[in-house]
C-alpha cells in the first residue's frame, strides 16, 4: 500500500490494476506487516458497514504503527463512537458550515487572484496545499503559521517513513503524539468558553451527560486536525489533473452551474485518496476465507469507486452518472464527518477557478509525482493558461 506498483501511471489507476486482475475478493500480502487486502467494492463496502466482524481498534497499517495510533472516535467501535461521533457531526453539520460559505469562497477567490495573470501555477503547491487548510484553520481560529507543524505530523500518521513495522509504528506515534502535544493546550485555552469554532463546540459538548475527559477531547481534537490538513488537499490535486487533460468536461462544468454541483460527487467518487484497515474482530470464515481475531484488512476506498460492477467505465468522469457507487468517505458508523465542508471546498473551487481560468492544461514535459498510503498524495501538478486581457 505504501509502494503500489505502476503507481507513475497514477495512484487510482494503480489501484484499478488490482480491481481488474481477477482476484478473489481477500488476497494475503505478506508486506507492511502482513495484511489481507479487500480488492473490490462489495468487500469493501460489507467491511466498512459491519463493526461487529471487523473492527476500528486498529485502522492503520502496519498493524504495529495502528496500534499507535490513539484519535477518537475512529479507532472506536459503537456503542463507546456513538456519542464522540455526535459531538463532530456538531460542528460539522452542514447548516453551520453554510454560515462559513462566503468565507469560504473568499479565500479560494484570494488565492486564485494571486496567480491568474501568471498564466500557470503548481496547484498542488500553490492552492491545493493552502486553501482547505486556510479554510480548516480559520474554522478551527488557529494560526497559519502552525501549519507546518501541523502538516508535517500529518504526512507522518499517512504516509509514514521506515523500512520496517517497527520504525513505521515509531514515525507514526510520533506525529499521533505531536498532534497531542499541540492540542492539549488549546483545549485547556477553550474549555468552558463560548467560542463557536470548531474547536469550542467539540469539546464543550457533554458525552454521556458529563463533560468530555480531557484525553478523549485531546484525541478529538487530534483527529479534526488530522482530516482537515491532508485529504481534501490531496483530492483536489488529483481531480485538476483530470480536469487538465479533460478540456471538454471542464467546458461542460463551466456551461451548467447545476452540472457542475452534481458532479462534484462523481468527482469524489473517481479520487477517493483513503486507504485504511479494519481489525478482524473475530475468528470467522468471511468470503470463503478463514479469519484470525487481530488479523488485519486493508480497504482502499479506490477498490468500490472504481469497480466496474458498481460504476461502468469507472476511470472515467461521467457528469451524467446515476446512481454513483462510491465509499470515498468511507461507510457504516465512520463515514466521514466532515464529507459536508469537503464537498463544498470542491464546488467553491471549481466555480472560482473556471470564472478566472477557463481552460487550462498541465504543462508540456512535466507529469505528476504520485504517492501512495493511507492518504494518498501527489506533487508537481503545474498548470498552464492563456491570460486573458
Amino acid at each position: 500500500m505504501y509502494a503500489l506498483d505502476h503507481i507513475e501511471e497514477g495512484y487510482h489507476e494503480a489501484w484499478k490494476r488490482v480491481i481488474d486482475a481477477g482476484l478473489p475478493d481477500l488476497v494475503w500480502t505478506p508486506f507492511t506487516g502482513g495484511h489481507w487486502i479487500a480488492t473490490n467494492g462489495d468487500t469493501v463496502r460489507e467491511i466498512y458497514s459491519d463493526p461487529a466482524r471487523f473492527s476500528s481498534e486498529v485502522i492503520f497499517l502496519p498493524k504495529e504503527a495502528g496500534e499507535k495510533y490513539q484519535m477518537v472516535p475512529t479507532r472506536m467501535d459503537p456503542p463507546e463512537h456513538t456519542p464522540y461521533r455526535k459531538s463532530l457531526d456538531k460542528g460539522l453539520n452542514l447548516g453551520r458550515l453554510r454560515k462559513f460559505e462566503d468565507q469560504v469562497r473568499g479565500i479560494a477567490a484570494e488565492l486564485i487572484e494571486g496567480f491568474v495573470t501568471d498564466g500557470g501555477c503548481d496547484f498542488s503547491a500553490d492552492y491545493a496545499n493552502v486553501f482547505p487548510v486556510k479554510v480548516f484553520m480559520a474554522l478551527c481560529d488557529l494560526p497559519m503559521e502552525d501549519v507546518p507543524l501541523l502538516t508535517r505530523f500529518a504526512k507522518m500518521m499517512t504516509r509514514p517513513e521506515g523500512n520496517t513495522p517497527e520504525e513505521m509504528a515509531a514515525e507514526l506515534e510520533a506525529g499521533n503524539d505531536g498532534f497531542f502535544a499541540y492540542a492539549a493546550p488549546v483545549i485547556e485555552a477553550r474549555r468552558g468558553k463560548d467560542g463557536d469554532d470548531l474547536i469550542s463546540i467539540m469539546i464543550n459538548t457533554d458525552i454521556n451527560g458529563a463533560p468530555i475527559e480531557h484525553d478523549k477531547a485531546v484525541g478529538l481534537i487530534a483527529l479534526l486536525l488530522l482530516g482537515g490538513l491532508d485529504t481534501v488537499v490531496n483530492f483536489l490535486s488529483f481531480m485538476m489533473i483530470y480536469l487538465a487533460r479533460h478540456p471538454g468536461l471542464v467546458a461542460d462544468l463551466r456551461a451548467d452551474p447545476l452540472k457542475l454541483m452534481r458532479g462534484a460527487e462523481e468527482m469524489f467518487r473517481r479520487f477517493p485518496v483513503v486507504a485504511e484497515a479494519r481489525m478482524v474482530a473475530h475468528d470467522q470464515v468471511y468470503k470463503g476465507t478463514t479469519l484470525k481475531h487481530g488479523d488485519m484488512i486493508l480497504i482502499p476506498t479506490a477498490m468500490h469507486g472504481l469497480d466496474k460492477a458498481h460504476n461502468s467505465d469507472p476511470l472515467t468522469v461521467a457528469l451524467d452518472r446515476r446512481s454513483i457507487g462510491h465509499s470515498t468517505f468511507g461507510g457504516g458508523p465512520h463515514r466521514c464527518a466532515g464529507m459536508h465542508l469537503a464537498r463544498m471546498e470542491v464546488i467553491v473551487t471549481l466555480e472560482e477557478w473556471l470564472k478566472r481560468i477557463p481552460e487550462f492544461r498541465i504543462r508540456e514535459g512535466e507529469a505528476p509525482i504520485y504517492h501512495s498510503g493511507t492518504v494518498a498524495a501527489v506533487d508537481n501538478v503545474p498548470l498552464v493558461w492563456s491570460v486573458r486581457p
